[in-house]
């Protein structure tokens, strides 16, 4: 299986994984999710309009220092909701239980030591009317919504108001459920207009962000207060709950849950348990008018009529105080007026039904491209595309927010395309890591380190497989090796061998040739391969007469320790080839066991030339091709020859120095009478040719002797037997 094939494969299993967590929606991403919404909310919050028709009277510190302590006597509530009525309010709700009955007065005496005269005193204050009676008659002459608040415990259900119709599921499944609640007296109920929930759903950080709309006390569905008080300011007798099944709503064949509440003419749109997000203002002294301002008359009747007033406390003694994402602490009754304010806007902020599965498409969509991205550029790069994709996935949810109300998740969507990032940058370090040890594996027998550790960097470089390029090659062998190593035993052998074959080794890989393979006592490198190396035939040429001066180092040591142990000493030859053509390289043997290697015919004719040492005499013999991309070195052409397996003749060549042969005037005289030769031997005129060798001989002065041996031998015998006509000086190779 393919590296890409595998990438890919691991790309759709992290996606399968982040999709899978965004629909288990685990508390930790919920929590980030509502913390991004916080935050667009604490960027643009909506904006308070002092025209719309809320206000909340305020049982504030100032009241209570004025008025006296909490609880006031009902009979200040009852003056209250009078003045209220009488200034023209269009409800006034109360934000405020009244559970138990108003007898503080007659409680005060009760606890006096008793006497006749406190008797007496209790029994008049007893049959006068009490507070609830007047508190109940003021309500029934105003439009009041009472409040309660729905418990897990049994309990009166409250009086209900409003009437229901329902399109679609009942409601009853999805909104928030208590077993009861508790509510104000019977007698304050059963004259109130309506009757309205003070609940709210704690999120895990206590802030408040959603309201409920509706709620469920044992099995009968009751509105908010806020709700409660947009359907009696409006005059309304019913709501009517759209829910998952209505007509027009797609839920293919899921129970989604609730879709709007509507309430006279305002329809709010809720999410599936029936709660409305609330988009926040921050607190505003404007939507405030203090209770004891208006029980002294001190408010302008135009801040109460028509207006939906809401009765609450902002005191701190009385623990009504709630967070936001805007404020750290408001009034509760804030809470709901706020929610009136967005219901009578009719801006609502909601998140759509579509919300989950756009959110999972952008994830997979853009986690596709920055995978594809890590894998065809790189980290770093890849980078600049992750960057781009989360800007588009935070500002697509900005633009939601602020264009249309929409809560799409800010937050997973940059965690998960970060979280993917990091994956596969890992995982694509990891895969070039093992890339690396793998051709450090490889190459370290075979390559200088220094190329080693440039191969390793950028493991691109070894294209695996094959490939056409061309190389230099190199065939060494070690001359009458045979003969050697009968005088030795195996042990012996091989000492030898590693003591010969490990400098020769270091001299080809510090001139950065490969080591394809050692045969016995021979070695086969080739240059320019895996690693691009321009002047591949001169390092060849350079590792080659490196290579012959360790082997004079070598004999000498060798000549010292026989010489200290009495024995005689035979000096150890090698015979060098090398040649330059275009081959296949690459990892080639079975599905099983491979090699990098390298194959051609130009392999077998570096072979040819090392064993053609032997008939020049010349340790390192050299194709045309190696000597044309090498003119800075000493050469001398050898002969024009045809080897086994080949209908075209080579001119090889002999390699005999480094670049200060090429400028001494000697080895220039040299090469001006070796090349008479060879002209006047190719022309076939050999009388000639045997003297011009005689000069040649000695201007070698005894460095070519086998050379001109041969050629001494081809001129007699071509005088004997001439060649056929037509003949262009090649000679035949006897043996491959």
């Amino acid at each position: 299986m393919g590296s890409r094939t595998i990438y890919a494969g691991a790309v759709l299993i992290l996606l399968a994984l982040i999709v899978i967590v965004r629909i288990a929606d685990p508390v930790p991403i919920a929590r980030l999710r509502l913390l991004g919404f916080d935050t667009f909310q604490l960027l643009a919050p909506r904006d308070y309009d002092p025209g719309l028709p809320v206000r909340i009277v305020d049982i504030d510190d100032k009241s209570l220092e004025e008025v006296g302590q909490w609880p006031w006597p009902r009979s200040i509530l009852a003056e209250l909701t009078r003045k209220l009525a009488d200034s023209g309010a269009a409800v006034v709700g109360y934000d405020i239980i009244m559970a138990e009955p108003d007898r503080p007065v007659a409680d005060a005496i009760r606890r006096l030591p008793r006497n006749a005269a406190v008797d007496q005193v209790l029994a008049m204050v007893e049959q006068l009317p009490s507070g609830d009676e007047a508190l109940a008659a003021a309500i029934g002459g105003a439009p009041v919504v009472l409040g309660f608040i729905g418990a897990d415990r049994d309990g009166a259900a409250p009086v209900e108001r409003a009437g229901f119709a329902y399109a679609g599921d009942p409601p009853g499944q999805f909104v928030p459920g208590f077993r009861g609640a508790v509510a104000s007296l019977p007698v304050l109920q059963e004259r109130a207009k309506g009757s309205g929930s003070l609940n709210w759903v704690p999120e895990h950080d206590q802030i408040i962000r959603r309201l409920p709309l509706l709620v469920r006390i044992g099995a009968t569905v009751y509105p908010s207060l806020a709700a409660e008080a947009v359907r009696v300011a409006q005059g309304a007798s019913t709501f009517v709950v759209k829910a998952s099944g209505a007509s027009g709503e797609e839920a293919f064949g899921s129970k989604t849950g609730v879709v709007a509440l509507r309430a006279g003419a305002l329809e709010i749109p809720t999410d599936g348990n029936g709660q409305v997000w609330i988009q926040f203002t921050r607190t505003d002294p404007r939507r405030f008018i203090s209770a004891v301002d208006l029980l002294e008359g001190k408010v302008d009747r135009s801040e109460i009529e028509g207006r939906i007033i809401l009765i609450g406390t902002s005191a701190a003694g009385l623990f009504d105080l709630r967070t936001t994402p805007l404020d750290p602490a408001v009034p509760g009754v804030e809470v709901h007026a706020q929610a009136i304010e967005q219901i009578v806007l009719g801006t609502h902020l909601r998140r759509p039904d579509f919300a989950t599965g756009a959110e999972l498409f952008v994830l997979v969509v853009f986690g596709g491209l920055l995978a594809a991205a890590v894998h065809a550029t790189g980290a770093l790069l890849s980078a600049f595309v992750g960057a781009a994709a989360l800007a588009i996935s935070v500002g697509s949810s900005w633009a939601a927010y602020r264009g249309f109300g929409w809560l799409l998740d800010p937050v997973y969507p940059g965690i998960a395309l970060t979280f993917l990032y990091i994956s596969t940058t890992v995982y694509l370090y990891l895969r070039t890591e093992r890339e690396r040890r793998r051709v450090r594996n490889a190459f370290s027998h075979y390559m200088a380190p220094a190329l080693v550790a440039e191969l390793a960097a950028d493991p691109s470089k070894l294209k695996l497989g094959g490939e056409m390029r061309e190389v230099t090659l190199m065939f060494c062998d070690v001359r009458g090796f045979t003969a050697l190593s009968e005088k030795l035993d195996a042990e012996q052998v091989t000492r030898f061998l590693n003591r010969l074959l490990t400098p020769l080794s270091d001299e080809i890989m510090a001139g950065r040739g490969t080591i394809d393979k050692y045969m016995g006592d021979g070695i086969m490198a080739f240059w320019n391969a895996p690693l691009d190396d321009p002047d591949h035939a001169l390092n060849a040429c350079r590792s080659a007469l490196a290579m012959l001066a360790e082997l004079e180092r070598l004999n000498r040591e060798w000549a010292a320790e026989a010489a200290a142990e009495g024995r005689a000493h035979e000096p150890v030859r090698i015979g060098i080839g090398i040649n330059t053509a275009v081959c296949c390289v690459g990892n080639l043997g079975s599905e099983h066991r491979f090699d990098y290697s390298v194959v051609g015919d130009g392999v077998n004719i570096a072979a040819r030339l090392e064993g053609r040492s032997k008939t020049y005499g010349v340790p390192i013999v050299v194709g045309e091709a190696t000597a044309r991309r090498a003119p800075q070195l000493g050469f001398v052409e050898l002969d024009f020859v045809s080897v086994h397996g080949r209908s075209e003749a080579l001119h090889v060549f002999g390699l005999l120095g480094d670049a200060g042969r090429v400028s001494d005037a000697a080895a220039g005289e040299l090469r001006g009478r070796h090349k008479a030769v060879l002209e006047a031997f190719r022309r076939g005129r050999f009388d000639e040719a045997g003297a011009l060798l005689v000069e040649a001989r000695a201007a070698a002065g005894g460095k070519l002797s086998a050379l001109y041996d041969l050629y001494e031998a081809r001129v007699a015998e071509y005088k004997a037997h001439p060649p056929p006509p037509g003949w262009d000086g090649r000679t035949l190779a006897e043996s491959k």
